[in-house]
């Protein structure tokens, strides 16, 4: 059955099950990973076969994962499973989404978001030259109740053995069944409404399609991932496991791809992170979902970023936190315990310690004093401020939006900034100091007295 005709992908992906043990009134595979909920990670991952058709088997108890799907892949179809009798019959569900289509048809799982592309692309090579059904295997560190997956001297997979129906033999062999597989269209319609229940649990697996196909005269074969590629999540321990996974994954990634991580596991990254070469990344920074920092960037220990840009040459922190939005230009400086939110900071500009700004757009070549607030809400509304190129803020300015200061002006230390400054003008906006002489003596004094 090898052939041009037979050479396109379909991808149904299993997001059915209850996940009972996560103890949980969110669905289970919309728990994230890195920023992204498991589902997300699924597709993301099919989507790199460039599949003709995308399924999503859900069960009836939780819509909101048709929605997530939907959310992720608009051409996604969505299938319900009511009620859950299986993954044979779970792949039955989405035979409709199939109709018509010719060949191979990828069966994922919503709860192992850690399979990479090139391992599903090595399983779509193998089915060119026309196998019938290739198993996903992995060789885990303790086998103990995972199916067994028998070869044969060929190499060819003979059969799926579960760890309950087992001989001795059987038992002792080490690779072990994923549950993901690619199988033939024609074999996967033709075999998949032979699959009978008659089994302990009464369901419908689809592991007994390679059975099936052989006896039908295919070929079915196994490709070997990483034990970490397949790690299913079914617990809050489980999912913990997938994020650390996920992370070493990253930062190894990174740190190939010339990015400086002083202690790589004390780095956090988002799903979507992006980092140039040459960047210089601190301990314990943390990178939540829609970063991007450009080459030559410095993020100082204990800064935590999500959803800004960072441009080539900035420094940012330590302990500074980009809100998103958050738009740091070229060789600007964000220093400690300094926050910026939806703020564009101009080139070269410093906002070196203890400030909010947030909701501003700041010129080139500005030095923003420490202690400087934008006052951009009233309690109902937000507002702007806007501050051209070299302009220079005295510490402990409050600048009450919307404001804006022009190219050159000064403000002085202390202000309440509630009118527009002009260019190259000094805004001083604060009470009036007054001294009186000797007045701290007779105080002292009296104090004493009344002691």
């Amino acid at each position: 059955m090898a052939g041009t005709h037979m050479s396109g992908t379909a991808i149904v992906i299993l997001a059915a099950g209850h996940g009972t043990r996560m103890k949980s009134s969110l669905p289970k595979v919309l728990h994230p990973v890195a920023g992204l909920p498991m589902l997300g990670h699924v597709i993301k991952t099919a989507k790199s076969l460039s599949p003709e058709r995308l399924c999503v088997v859900i069960g009836d108890h939780a819509p909101q994962v048709g929605e997530a799907a939907t959310a992720f892949a608009p051409e996604a179809q969505i299938f319900v499973q009511s009620p859950p009798r299986g993954t044979g019959d779970a792949v039955s569900c989405a035979l409709p989404g199939l109709e018509g289509f010719q060949g191979s048809v990828f069966v994922l799982y919503a709860d192992t978001p850690l399979i990479t592309p090139q391992t599903l692309q090595r399983m779509a090579d193998g089915m060119a030259d026309g196998t019938a059904v290739s198993v996903l295997g992995f060789t885990p560190p303790d086998p103990g109740a995972y199916g067994r997956l028998i070869v044969e001297g060929s190499g060819a997979l003979a059969r799926i053995v579960e760890a309950k129906d087992a001989s001795e033999e059987e038992l002792s062999v080490r690779l072990c069944n994923s549950g993901v597989m690619a199988i033939r269209s024609d074999v996967l319609f033709g075999q998949l409404p032979k699959i009978g229940n008659d089994n302990a649990k009464g369901e419908y697996y689809l592991t007994d399609i390679v059975g099936l196909a052989r006896e039908a005269g295919g070929t079915c074969a196994v490709v070997e991932g990483d034990a970490e590629e397949v790690l299913g999540v079914n617990s809050r321990v489980e999912l913990a496991e997938a994020e650390a996974v996920f992370q070493k994954r990253t930062r190894q990634r990174m740190m190939e791809e010339g990015v400086t991580l002083a202690d790589p596991s004390t780095v956090y990254f988002s799903y979507d992170t992006q980092i140039g070469n040459d960047v210089m990344v601190g301990q314990n920074v943390v990178f939540g979902p829609g970063v991007s920092v450009e080459s030559g960037a410095q993020i100082k220990p204990f800064s935590h970023l999500e959803g800004a840009v960072v441009k080539s040459a900035a420094s940012i922190g330590p302990y500074a936190r980009l809100r998103p939005g958050a738009e740091i230009g070229k060789k600007a400086k964000i220093g400690n315990f300094v926050e910026i939110k939806k703020a564009v900071i101009h080139e070269g500009t410093a906002v070196s310690h203890l400030s909010y700004i947030g909701d501003a757009e700041i010129g080139a070549g500005c030095n923003i004093g420490a202690g400087t607030i934008t006052c951009n809400y009233d309690g109902y509304r937000k507002y702007k401020t806007t501050i051209g190129e070299n302009v220079f803020i005295g510490s402990n300015t409050a600048l009450v939006a919307p404001v804006t200061v022009g190219d050159g002006a000064f403000v002085g230390s202390g202000s309440v900034v509630t009118d527009d400054v002009p260019g190259d003008a000094l805004a001083l906006g604060r009470g009036r100091q007054v001294e009186k002489p000797g007045w701290a003596i007779a105080f002292r004094k009296k104090m004493t007295e009344t002691e």
